[in-house]
């Protein structure tokens, strides 16, 4: 029996057509999933005095999508990055934060170099319900005005009760304090201070400088002529610290016989070409140094090289940098790609990370970090001046929280 024509080619008309629509609704679950993106809004100095410690955070985001890509699972993440130039412009910062949140429609924020604008963008991040990850303002509290806040840098109680710590058990019995004159500054006196004399130290004698000061030559006098074993400093980095080292030099402090004590920040390994020998025998305290050998810091600078050249040193900042995309990387693994803030905020709580610097935590409590803590001294290795690490201080927490 022959049935219709129509009949045999209506069951091929009808599975092309399903075939059709089967094919269009899976283009379009691609598509979709293709398209979902992460917006990171990226606050950094990147004009006026502190420009180059900005471009420092800058490339090391740039290191880390080079090396990891700009994609997790099926998540782009892409970076909409603004100049907050430098401190003091804390209502820019605000400003700026809002701005990425509402018309670049951010979903996390990364940056924050220094303390005030930090602080000034604190409650409108809690208002927005917007992730930040902290790429370097390191006064204690900052985390604490928003439970939005996580850091991925250091605190300063950390850096310099370490090197307190350190001073008290190593023959340093009387020591004269030098800081900038804002909130840092006051953390690391504080807290090279208390873990010092609680070591048996004494404090002879103590000044605060302008953030930007370039000229130290007076504040150093007076600290030498208190003769104390050591002067123990803090102030921003960048041309400030370089200008600071040239002056101990000059004012022949080491030559003295006084210990100089810095947190890391000051002799920072990039910085050291331009400070010379001013930085020898210089003791210092900072949670990562170029020499570290691990693969994590081995895999980075071979990224950090390919892309500035195979003679180029990293900042600590670059790291920084580095480590707040690989925290924002690791919490949409963790989520599956969610990308809303409670997902996101409880990935970050407890995160671990094999950093360049070594083992990291974000503290589940704090949500500040926890890593290791170096102590070095300014030698001179193949004709170059380094920070060579002699002790290790393992897993220190903000001591201030």
């Amino acid at each position: 029996m022959c049935l219709p024509t129509s009949l045999h080619r209506f069951p091929a008309r009808a599975f092309l057509v399903a075939a059709f629509f089967i094919a269009a609704i899976s283009n379009f679950e691609i598509a979709y999933a293709q398209d979902r993106k992460l917006t990171v809004g990226v606050i950094l100095p990147l004009s006026g005095a502190f420009a180059d410690q900005g471009k420092h955070y800058e490339d090391g985001i740039k290191v880390f999508q080079k090396i990891h890509g700009n994609k997790v699972g099926n998540v782009v993440v892409e970076t909409v990055v603004r100049d907050d130039q430098g401190p003091g412009s804390g209502d820019l910062a605000r400003r700026l934060t809002q701005e990425l949140i509402q018309r670049n429609k951010a979903q996390i924020i990364l940056g924050y170099s220094f303390t005030p604008n930090a602080m000034a963008s604190a409650t409108l991040l809690t208002e927005a319900k917007t992730p930040a990850v902290i790429v370097n303002a390191a006064t204690s509290i900052i985390t604490e005005k928003s439970p939005y806040f996580s850091r991925v840098s250091f605190t300063l109680p950390q850096i310099a009760s370490s090197l307190g710590t350190w001073a008290a058990k190593s023959s340093v019995k009387t020591a004269y304090t030098i800081v900038s004159d804002y909130a840092p500054g006051l953390d690391a006196e504080t807290w090279f201070t208390k873990t010092f004399e609680a070591g048996g130290g004494k404090i002879v004698g103590s000044v605060r400088t302008p953030v930007a000061a370039m000229e130290y030559s007076p504040f150093l006098q007076r600290a030498i002529e208190a003769k104390p074993d050591a002067i123990f400093a803090f102030n921003p980095g960048g041309d400030v610290a370089v200008a600071f080292m040239k002056a101990t030099k000059e004012r022949g402090v080491t030559k003295s016989g006084i210990k100089l004590l810095v947190t890391g920040d000051v002799v920072d390994d990039n910085l050291l070409p331009a400070m010379g020998d001013s930085v020898e025998d210089v003791i210092s305290a900072l949670h990562y140094q170029v020499e570290l050998d691990n693969p994590a810091n081995a895999k980075f600078l071979k990224g950090f090289r390919e892309m500035f050249g195979a003679n180029a040193v990293p900042s600590y900042r670059v790291v920084q940098g580095y480590d707040g995309m690989a925290l924002i990387y690791q919490a949409l693994e963790k989520t599956g790609g969610k990308t809303d803030a409670d997902s996101i905020m409880a990935a970050i709580k407890g995160a671990k990370l094999d950093s360049p610097r070594g083992p990291i935590q974000i503290d589940p409590q704090t949500r500040d970090i926890i890593e290791n803590i170096y102590i070095r001294r300014g030698v001179q290795k193949d004709g170059k001046w380094v920070n060579a690490a002699f002790e290790t201080i393992e897993a220190v927490k903000d001591p201030a929280k």
